[in-house]
């Protein structure tokens, strides 16, 4: 067991050894579509509501419309920046829609269209999902400052 143990870590220091910093300004690609992914839903949702949308039947409040918007806009721009919370929200989310696929999957969906519209979402937040691990990984947690 503890070879096996110490010829992980070993894989794993080299694997980080191996990653690059980000360069100031410098931002992954994936990182880069998901800040625009995220800023669009924004837009969406706003766009949505100003243009009277009807939810159920209703328009939503803007109290209901708001907190979801202000996130995506703050995520958008923290990714944006290349802000590692942000990817990690991010990544938070599309755990979220994966979950949601696999669970329509599993029980609810019932035509082809919606096996193939599951499919394809779990296809998309999968993809986003792995390729923003290594991206993560470069951005890295900020230093803590330590205390005087």
């Amino acid at each position: 067991m503890e070879g096996g143990y110490a010829r992980s870590e070993e894989q794993n220091r080299e694997a980080r050894e191996a990653l690059e910093a980000l360069a100031e300004g410098e931002r992954p690609l994936v990182v880069t579509v998901a800040a625009v992914v995220s800023a669009l839903v924004a837009a969406s949702i706003i766009g949505g509501y100003l243009a009277g949308v009807h939810v159920n039947g209703a328009q939503p409040k803007l109290a209901q419309v708001m907190p979801p918007a202000v996130l995506m806009g703050v995520m958008a721009w923290g990714m944006w920046r290349a802000r590692y919370w942000a990817v990690l929200g991010f990544q938070l989310i599309l755990v979220f829609l994966i979950f949601s696929a696999v669970f329509g999957l599993a029980v609810q969906a019932a035509t082809v269209t919606q096996i193939l519209a599951t499919l394809g979402l779990l296809g998309v937040s999968g993809s986003f999902f792995y390729f923003m691990v290594k991206a993560m990984a470069r951005i890295q947690m900020p230093t803590r400052v330590p205390r005087d």
